[in-house]
């Protein structure tokens, strides 16, 4: 058979990915704050196109002739009816969860100062502002300032300041710092037993025993008894307050006087000194009773960026350009804008149908509550509105939906589905865990559940579940073992009585 070059004609079909189909796709599972910088860096490479801004409220009551959301979209991303528009914080080891409270307590103290600027007719506006406060390290370094004279024992206090984690613990190694100052390691360990004098008491300890044992000696509260208790806390996570009670030489009421005071104990003195910035969460949509029972599932106004495409400023330019490149690129920026709006619009409806197709499916959780969650893949909301499952993973990634009940993510509402005993419906696995708190929330001390008891109560109700699926939940939960209840139980019940 002789080898030769020949000319065929063949026919095949392939699906592109262009650049801007692309891109549409991410703009489906961006968050807020990243649509929302994509939108300025647009705008910012794009003249001709505006971010609509609108300074009326919105009403969030539904008039009787007001346009469907969908409608809505539509007149907010229509580019080419408009010409131009106005220029918009680790947790404590959940070993301890039940030892220390989430919150130490210790609130964020802030001053305020007015200050006020004179006016010509003699008038002053008054103006209230917060004074910034301190953080961790401004703060120790000013007592550094007050406390220590020799300019090398301060050197070492700054670099171990330097060394000091969020939570005020010092955990870098002593031979490094000393190696990098040139100082014997002794000499930063004294400087240290200095630092740990300052405020707030429990700053600069090397492990939580010792940062307890800090705030306890500030308190002059480190008596033998509390010693060996600080010394001990994995018997305090583990509830054995026999083994406790041996080793602080103490008996039952004393201990558990000893328990809640190092319950009120700071074990991340550092914290108070971060402020937290909380991301205030936009719903993408909003769901609410309508008048005739169902429910009223609207895109949240705020939570849509909206843009414009200035068509005027378009014509104008290319009327009156003489230059092909500057024509061109107006006709690309006019392109990429349509290209966006159309996008943010069909994002918008994306968003709709997913959202409209849980609550037909989460009907019951609306009006019941979490024990009437159904179970839900992402696989039956796509056949049901007709879309691919990645289609409608993207638009439940970070979207939020406001509902009677609170503010969910979509994520929340696709659960996994727990077999029903005697072949019922299946039971959503979020219901379940709600079942579990509650009956543990309300046991006994002296009728402490079980793992296999909880099984065994759940499948009366109709659950078929397995006793390491209730270990896992609960675990999940961060509650502890029946053993460690009961003990915390019984000691709660003493303290209060």
């Amino acid at each position: 058979m002789g080898l030769g070059a020949r000319l065929q004609l063949r026919q095949s079909q392939s699906l592109v990915m262009t650049p801007q189909l692309l891109q549409s796709i991410r703009l489906l599972q961006f968050t807020q704050l990243e649509l929302d910088a994509f939108i300025d860096a647009e705008i910012e490479r794009n003249p001709l196109l505006e971010r609509a801004e609108s300074e009326e409220p919105v009403n969030t009551e539904p008039a009787r002739d007001e346009p469907s959301s969908e409608d809505r979209v539509d007149q907010w991303f229509d580019a080419s009816d408009r010409s131009s528009s106005e220029r918009m914080a680790e947790q404590l080891d959940t070993s301890l969860e039940n030892v220390f409270p989430d919150e130490p307590g210790l609130g964020a103290l802030s001053t305020s100062s007015r200050s006020s600027a004179g006016t010509a007719d003699g008038d002053f506006d008054f103006m209230e502002l917060a004074a910034a406060r301190p953080d961790l390290r401004q703060h120790v370094r000013e007592q550094i300032a007050l406390t220590l004279r020799d300019p090398k024992d301060r050197l070492i206090a700054g670099e171990l300041t330097d060394a000091l984690d969020d939570d005020g613990y010092m955990r870098a190694d002593f031979s490094e710092i000393a190696d990098r100052l040139g100082a014997l390691e002794t000499d930063v360990e004294r400087v240290l037993i200095l630092c740990q004098t300052f405020d707030p008491a429990g700053l600069f300890a090397r492990d939580l025993s010792e940062c307890l044992a800090l705030q306890l000696r500030a308190r002059d509260r480190l008596d033998p008894a509390m010693a060996a208790m600080v010394a001990n806390l994995e018997l305090v996570a583990r509830r054995d307050f026999a083994s406790l009670k041996r080793l602080c030489g103490v008996d039952e009421a004393d201990l558990l006087d000893m328990l809640a005071e190092l319950r009120g104990l700071d074990p991340k003195p550092g914290l108070a000194f971060i402020v937290d910035t909380a991301e205030i969460i936009r719903p993408d949509v909003v769901v609410r009773a309508a008048p005739d029972g169902s429910w009223a599932i609207d895109l949240n106004a705020d939570a849509l960026p909206r843009v414009l495409v200035n068509q005027t400023y378009a014509a104008i330019v290319s009327g009156g350009s003489r230059d092909r490149q500057d024509r061109e690129f107006i006709s690309e920026c006019l392109q990429s804008a349509n290209w966006l709006a159309r996008s943010l619009d069909q994002r918008a409806k994306t968003i709709l149908k997913v959202a409209s197709e849980i609550v037909r499916q989460q009907d019951a959780f609306l009006a019941y509550g979490v024990r009437h969650l159904r179970p839900l893949n992402l696989k039956q909301v796509a056949d049901a509105i007709g879309m691919h499952e990645s289609t409608v993973s993207r638009v439940t990634t970070n979207k939020f939906m406001m509902t009677p009940r609170g503010v969910f993510e979509f994520r929340y509402f696709f659960t996994v589905a727990i077999q029903a005993a005697g072949g019922g419906d299946a039971h959503s696995s979020e219901a379940v865990r709600d079942r579990i708190r509650t009956m543990i929330e309300a046991e006994h001390p002296d009728r402490v559940l079980s793992d296999d008891a909880i099984v065994t109560i759940l499948g009366k109700d109709g659950v078929e579940i397995a006793r390491r699926t209730v270990a896992k939940y609960r675990e999940g939960m961060n509650i502890a073992s029946s053993v460690q209840r009961r003990r915390e139980k019984r000691a709660r019940a003493a303290l209060s009585a």
